[in-house]
């Protein structure tokens, strides 16, 4: 035990001494673990809380062009500014200019389209009823009376989605009521009855938005609780460049050649290395998760809550801790310099995390990548940690992670002991 206490104190002190690498393993996962969940945070208020910057010009000569106007203006989605005397080409510009992700464009003959499309349709379900003889006037469609949209060149493809669904929401609410509007007027109804406008508004139901669970509580789902322990693993995995690169230095320096004259002494500074940097591995998760339960709701961020099955959540960060030891063993052991391996160490763990969910989910992947994203490690760990934080699964569902992890860690040993045999170390 006095020789394992003495490694372990010496690879603590060699540790220590490695600035980048305390750096790297400690002030990089908080400078992305704040700049990813900032910046995804401000992408979720951008949609929740309405501030969907929308420039409008309303060029319609009847009413139905103010009326839609309104209903933008009321429906909470949209931060209307509104200016009749630009023209269309101008709009294209000002949306721009004015910093508005969408301009509107709402054309002259707007409130004329909508009443003959409302006046046909009216025709058609009286005449199906047999309460009209005459006969509906056909038209083929035309893109008069279209409104046009102007989007910010910048903005994403699922904002601009969500915004055109928004307005066409609107519109469609508008379409329909003018629609009955002109049904009653053709029975001889000045407007649509009270009763009936009354039982529109009261039957219109509100939708309630839960998140799924695998257990009996569910974890709202936001930007910290997918961000920190994502990061956190992405972090815990770059210690390829502090553990792979001391062990390629100690190699070259001929350190491992003179624990060779020591009886069992090179397995006792392997095991010491586990031991010290999985005491790191969780210090980087512990600090991490603090952060996202005391520091982040301090500046505007959403808390971290902590899954209730904390039992599982040290089992999984100890077996996504040893499978990164592992790795970085397995790297330090067939590097032949220490470039080697701090450069293929940090390339091949950010591609895990490519593929492996960290910066995208999976499942909007191909399903080819998706495939070959199950061989990144980082996958089943952030699997694991989601199926806590986010799902609030049970021991069963993370059977995957537990098998994967376990083999993932038992094949780089394997191998690392391979290499070190066949150099003669041990």
């Amino acid at each position: 035990m006095r020789k394992l206490g003495a490694s372990i104190i010496k690879e603590t002190l060699i540790l220590l001494h490695d600035k980048v690498g305390l750096i790297l393993m400690f002030l990089m996962p908080v400078l992305l673990v704040f700049i990813i969940t900032i910046v995804q945070n401000s992408a979720f208020q951008l949609v929740s809380e309405n501030r969907l910057d929308i420039l409008i010009v309303n060029k319609d000569k009847g009413e139905l062009g103010d009326s839609l106007t309104a209903l933008l203006n009321r429906s909470g989605n949209f931060s209307v500014e509104i200016d009749n005397s630009l023209e269309f080409n101008a709009l294209r510009h000002q949306t721009i200019d004015r910093k508005k992700l969408m301009g509107v464009y709402i054309p002259v003959d707007f409130t004329e389209l909508m009443n003959a499309k409302s006046s046909r349709v009216s025709n058609l379900i009286l005449t199906e009823f047999g309460a009209s003889d005459k006969k509906a006037e056909e038209k083929k469609s035309s893109t008069s009376g279209q409104i046009s949209v102007f989007y910010d060149p910048v903005l994403q493809e699922n904002f601009r989605i969500s915004m055109t669904e928004g307005l066409n929401t609107v519109l469609t609410g508008l379409e329909s009521e003018n629609m009955l509007r002109q049904l009653f007027a053709d029975m001889g109804y000045d407007e649509i009855p009270t009763k009936i406008q009354k039982e529109l508004k009261s039957t219109k139901k509100g939708i309630v938005s839960m998140s799924a669970s695998s257990g009996e509580t569910a974890q709202i789902p936001n930007s910290t609780q997918h961000n920190v322990p994502a990061w956190s693993l992405f972090a815990m995995f770059f210690m390829v460049i502090s553990l792979g690169g001391n062990l390629v230095k100690e190699r070259l320096s001929g350190s491992f050649v003179r624990l060779q004259t020591i009886p069992s002494a090179f397995l006792l500074v392997i095991a010491s290395k586990i031991f010290v940097y999985l005491l790191v591995s969780l210090a980087q998760l512990t600090f991490l998760f603090c952060l996202g339960i005391f520091v982040f709701p301090y500046i505007g961020l959403p808390q971290l809550n902590l899954p209730s099955n904390l039992l599982a959540v040290i089992v999984i960060s100890l077996l996504s801790a040893f499978a990164a030891i592992s790795y970085a063993l397995l790297v330090g052991t067939y590097a032949k310099t220490q470039e080697q391996a701090n450069g293929f160490g940090a390339i091949s763990i950010i591609i895990f995390a490519a593929i492996g969910g960290i910066w995208v989910p999976s499942f909007i992947m191909p399903e080819y990548l998706q495939s070959i994203g199950k061989v990144s490690p980082l996958h089943w760990c952030i699997e694991g940690f989601y199926i806590l934080f986010l799902k609030n699964g049970a021991w069963n569902q993370l059977s995957g992670t537990i098998i994967y992890l376990i083999l993932f860690s038992f094949c780089c040993q394997l191998l690392t002991i391979f290499k070190l045999r066949r150099q003669n170390y041990i």
